[in-house]
């Protein structure tokens, strides 16, 4: 009898194992899934400066500890994130072939940044927010690569993350992209206008602002029925507000109050911006200003919502 139940206590274990495998294998893009794109460095530099890639990546004035940057150009990465799972540090992607990511083909890029699948099917941590960066068209992406190629190869040793158990275990990163990541790029409403459409997607693609307005879930998942309705950081200081249209959120700002304060900083009420918003908006002032009016557009058809639990 006991002989019996110590062999199906290891069958289980063994179909747990296989599932789990099953499970967190790697889901990629292959060569044959990437279009004909001549890459424009122009626009790839637009997608850099909409996803505040320099703000994580870029070499930090005072190392792990501040959102100062000395050169925008220089990605050096190492700056830290400082979270309840550990510290996440952000990696060299300059096109430096040895630290950075100058020997990524585009393919792997592309596979990073829509699937959270880095060269060799390692997974990627979703503090780096590619449940956002998969509603990007991999033409953007293509630029974006471009772009980055053209900045200078920066040479660094950034740390491993330190997590805790069992988060340390990155194969388990699967699991979660199992269930939120799909690679689907951002689909137009063809019932909105092109404004908000184009809106749409530098909010929901690039412009990751789902990440920080929105709670998550105990997988860390965005819970989807109370998106843009803010959350604490997750470095534990502050967070995000609400910017749904209810009055807990922006409602009561028009359309151009929301432009203007993407242009200068500046709400409504004479108040400006802090903390972490900071680069955020400082980027938004460098886009296109048809884009900041794209962004406000699409937030003032968001669903009002009230503030989230975790609304700060």
């Amino acid at each position: 009898m006991a002989l019996k139940i110590s062999l199906i206590a290891v069958a289980l274990l063994i179909a747990a194992g296989l599932a789990f495998y099953l499970l967190t294998t790697s889901v990629t893009f292959s060569a044959s899934d990437l279009p004909d794109h001549v890459p424009d460095a122009a626009n790839g530099k637009t997608m850099f400066i909409a996803g505040g890639c320099a703000e994580c990546h870029a070499v930090p004035a005072k190392a792990c500890e501040s959102l100062d940057i000395e050169d925008e150009t220089r990605l050096a990465g190492g700056r830290c994130l400082k979270t309840d799972l550990g510290t996440f540090y952000a990696p060299n992607i300059s096109p430096d072939p040895e630290s950075g990511i100058g020997g990524w083909s585009t393919l792997d890029f592309v596979n990073a940044m829509k699937r959270g699948v880095g060269p060799g099917g390692v997974h990627l941590y979703p503090a780096f927010p590619y449940t956002s960066y998969q509603r990007m068209r991999i033409s953007d992406l293509i630029d974006l690569k471009a772009y980055l190629d053209t900045l200078p190869q920066v040479q660094s040793a950034v740390p491993d993350n330190d997590l805790r158990f069992p988060y340390n275990i990155r194969r388990g990163v699967g699991i979660f992209q199992r269930l939120y990541v799909d690679g689907k790029t951002f689909v137009p409403d063809p019932d909105a206008t092109e404004s908000v459409n184009r809106g749409g997607y530098l909010v929901l693609g690039p412009g990751h602002c789902t990440e920080c307005h929105s709670p998550r879930n105990a997988l860390g998942g965005v819970i989807a029925r109370e998106a843009f309705a803010g959350a604490k950081s997750p470095e534990g200081r502050g967070g995000a507000p609400n910017i749904t249209t209810s009055p807990e959120g922006i409602g009561d700002w028009s359309q151009q109050d929301i432009v203007y304060f993407l242009e200068t900083g500046s709400d409504p009420d004479f108040d400006v911006v802090g903390e972490s918003m900071i680069p955020v908006q400082e980027n938004m002032a460098r886009l296109p200003a048809s884009d900041r009016e794209a962004i406000a557009a699409f937030l003032k058809t968001l669903p009002a919502r009230p503030d989230s639990a975790e609304t700060p």
